[in-house]
């Protein structure tokens, strides 16, 4: 297994090459860091730290102990190699630590192809002394133990190495370039490229004449960005293709790509393109290339400007394209040549041959989701789509797909073990993973499943989002006469509630009359209608906020919050699952890095204040609104990815009763669905109790994780709880930008709001002025 130090140099080696513990001067940290082009959150993505923490490294306020310590001086006495170092820090880093000019230069053995598996799989094995540096690596290349990539640094000098022999690391000549920022925030001057959200016109190199088959990598501004540390994607994971053969990388610089058909294109991206994204997890896939098509390029690759099968989206299997890619032996997964298409041949010796399309013109970007990211220019949009494929994962599909593959890649569902008996490699189960399909319990089936056929009416669990409206008739005189009606969202509320949440990872069994476990996932069927609870609060039983009239099916998070609330539970039956874990809990920590990363480029920061805060949001989408669209497609993926683990059956030729493919899927699992969910409900539920308990404030309406509260005036500020110092009311709401805090969703005039009651619409839904519902990716 690779050590927490391994894993933690090799990402420093994503952004250079070896160092020293002695750090240089504050002032001298962020020079060398903006002499590099990086940003603060690219250090602080890559030594596993908050961008906070960076910032007050280079004010001086605090010092990184090891082992960030260690991995920080690394990075920056690689910089002062390349960026010339201030000759003060420079002079007493020499005092402190000489080095040996004989160091330096030794050569070292050129780098090989690492061992692999039968599966392609990385081999691990006793940790030996690297033949390079003399420290341990489970790593093997040639059969000899070696670090991988640029990691070698020299052994400790207490000869902790097994009693190899040390050999010099790599000169400091020898050090690869540091790796670009998936984003460069605008910068207003002429001799930079334009900032995403300008609008200007794509920044083009002229093109030298070139041969078939030829990538040339050009750029306008050879300092903005430099090669990807990965030596097999030297250009990123995903080019955006223009009709006249220009493939925009996502640092900024292009490729000629003289291909005219698909197929050509597919070897191409393969073969030439140097694009694709390595794995996020050890025992997973690297990415594929994506390879994204403007109108103009499918044109010259002829595709029609848009699909006839409106319905089917995708090509019919006569139309040239497709009969191309089956003469040159191309294959195409079951959804055909779509606004997605995945281009495949099978496997060979482990390795993938799969190149992953984009077709613009056929609304790939779906723009709630993506907002109007497909009109941007091409190399605009490739720095983009860069971004969400850093921070993220490159895009396969909607971002609900994005979402799915996400979990996958992060929770392999396989890894390879070794056969004890002969020796040889297989593939296994992995630990922690969601390893097979498994069928859901009858009462989690959609009504579609054939688990679902012949189910009494009500035999359904039920775990749902909130869409509750307050009983008109008891809204008080006070309340009425509130100004305003103000609503606040919960920030990623899904996202929130799947952090640290046991979710099952087999099959469910069933048991009678069960004693009720919190810590056991499953449904429970069991009766919550003597629970009482204030009728100004929805219940938090039910999606739709009524009381519960009898037995039904909960979600585990749904009935532990009633033994939460004091009631006495005694289910009736159950579905559970004794093999379970926090399979989200790596899915959870990548988006919420993700989600924090973009806000912060969009000026929404942890360390704001409420009323910087709120002055923050009102802005944050004019700060850049290619950023913007960026966040749009996190949240958008948060969903979408929840949503896609009950994937119900699509198509005019479906009969209820029949199996689908997505059933086939290890993640096809409605019962964590509804575990998120429910999770959600009852998160929402809770503070909006903790805030009537502590100031008396009832809600007017919830959709979702949205909230709406009468109020003497305009702003969150002016009705949330806080106590005498301030400070807001522990377990109530709260503003920041987190996920799980709140923010402001939009204000009304209470008039407005009460006369929708009795209606029958919610408040919730329109307190910004549009439909939430329609407009959920903002």
């Amino acid at each position: 297994m690779v050590s927490d130090e391994d894993e933690l140099f090799a990402a420093v080696d994503a952004l250079l090459a070896r160092g020293k513990d002695e750090l240089p001067t504050p002032a001298e940290r962020e020079r060398l860091r903006k002499a590099a082009g990086l940003t603060q959150q690219d250090v602080a993505r890559a030594l596993r730290v908050r961008r906070e923490t960076v910032t007050a490294w280079e004010a001086g306020r605090t010092e990184p102990r090891p082992p960030k310590r260690a991995a920080y001086a690394r990075l920056l006495d690689g910089l002062a190699a390349q960026h010339h170092a201030d000759p003060a820090t420079s002079a007493a880093q020499a005092e402190q630590s000489p080095t040996s000019t004989a160091t330096e230069m030794s050569s070292v053995p050129e780098p090989g192809e690492p061992d692999r598996d039968v599966d392609g799989q990385l081999v691990r094995a006793e940790r030996q002394p690297c033949v390079i540096c003399g420290r341990p690596t489970p790593f093997r290349v040639g059969g000899k133990p070696r670090h991988l990539g640029n990691f070698c640094v020299p052994a400790p000098a207490n000869g902790d190495g097994a009693n190899a022999t040390a050999v010099p690391a790599p000169a400091r000549a020898a050090a690869p370039a540091p790796q670009p920022a998936a984003y460069h925030p605008p910068v207003d001057t002429s001799t930079t490229r334009p900032p995403l959200s300008s609008g200007a016109p794509s920044t083009r190199t002229t093109k030298a004449p070139s041969t078939r088959h030829t990538a040339r990598r050009t750029t306008a501004n050879p300092a903005a960005s430099a090669p990807l540390a990965d030596p097999r994607f030297p250009n990123g994971p995903l080019a955006v293709l223009d009709g006249d053969g220009t493939a925009h990388l996502a640092d900024g610089h292009t490729l000629t790509c003289p291909e005219t058909t698909i197929p050509a294109l597919v070897d191409w991206a393969l073969n030439q393109a140097g694009i694709g994204a390595p794995k996020l997890h050890r025992s997973g896939k690297d990415s594929d290339p994506l390879v994204v098509l403007t109108a103009a390029a499918a044109e010259r690759l002829g595709l029609p400007g848009e699909l006839a099968d409106r319905r089917g989206l995708r090509l019919p299997d006569d139309h040239p394209v497709v009969q191309q890619l089956a003469r040159a032996e191309w294959k195409l997964t079951q959804r055909g040549f779509g606004p997605w298409p995945r281009i495949y041949r099978p496997a060979q010796a482990g390795q993938r041959r799969c190149v992953q399309l984009a077709v613009l013109p056929w609304d790939a970007l779906d723009t709630r989701a993506w907002g109007s990211a497909a009109d941007l220019p091409p190399d605009q949009l490739a720095r983009l789509l860069g971004a969400y494929a850093t921070r993220v994962i490159t895009p396969r599909g909607s971002t609900a797909v994005s979402g799915l593959e996400l979990m996958t890649a992060l929770r392999p569902p396989t890894r390879a073990v070794k056969d004890e008996a002969s020796g040889a490699w297989m593939s296994g189960p992995m630990p922690g993973s969601l390893t097979e399909p498994v069928d859901p319990a009858p009462p989690e089936a959609p009504d579609e499943h054939p688990a679902a056929q012949g189910r009494a009416i009500g035999e359904v669990i039920d775990e749902e989002a909130y869409e509750w409206i307050r009983d008109p008739e008891s809204l008080t005189d006070t309340e009425r006469g509130q100004a305003y009606a103000v609503g606040v969202d919960v920030n990623t509320a899904f996202l929130a509630a799947a952090s640290r949440l046991t979710v099952g990872l087999g099959a469910p069994v069933h048991v009678r009359a069960p004693a009720f476990d919190k810590k056991l996932p499953g449904c429970w069927y069991a009766d919550l209608s003597g629970v009482e609870l204030d009728p100004r609060l929805p219940s938090p039983f039910t999606p739709a906020g009524e009381p519960p009239t009898g037995p039904a099916w909960y979600a585990t998070p749904t009935l532990a919050y009633a033994v939460e609330l004091g009631h006495q539970v005694q289910p009736l039956e159950a579905w559970v699952r004794p093999d379970n874990g926090p399979y989200l809990d790596p899915w959870h920590a990548r988006l919420r890095e993700a989600y924090l990363s973009t806000m912060a480029d969009l000026s929404v920061t942890s360390d704001l204040d409420e009323y910087g805060y709120l002055a923050a949001m009102e802005r944050h989408k004019a700060v850049d609104p290619a950023m913007a669209a960026v966040l749009s497609a996190i949240k958008a993926t948060v969903k979408g990815g929840i949503g896609k683990l009950r994937e119900r059956p699509q198509g005019a030729r479906y009969r209820p009763g029949e199996r689908w493919p997505a059933l086939e899927r290890p993640t096809w699992r409605p019962d964590i669905r509804a575990a998120v969910i429910a999770t959600a409900r009852v998160n929402m539920h809770r503070k909006m109790a903790k805030t009537a308990a502590t100031a008396g404030l009832f809600p007017i309406a919830v959709l979702s994780d949205c909230v709406v509260y009468p109020s003497p005036g305009p702003s969150p500020l002016d009705v949330l709880p806080h106590t005498p110092e301030g400070k807001p009311v522990p377990g109530t709401f709260r503003l920041g930008v987190s996920p799980g805090m709140v923010k402001h969703e939009g204000t009304q005039s209470m008039g407005w709001a009460v006369d929708l009651l009795p209606q029958g619409y919610n408040p919730a839904r329109h307190i910004k002025g549009g439909d939430a519902v329609l407009d959920e990716g903002e």
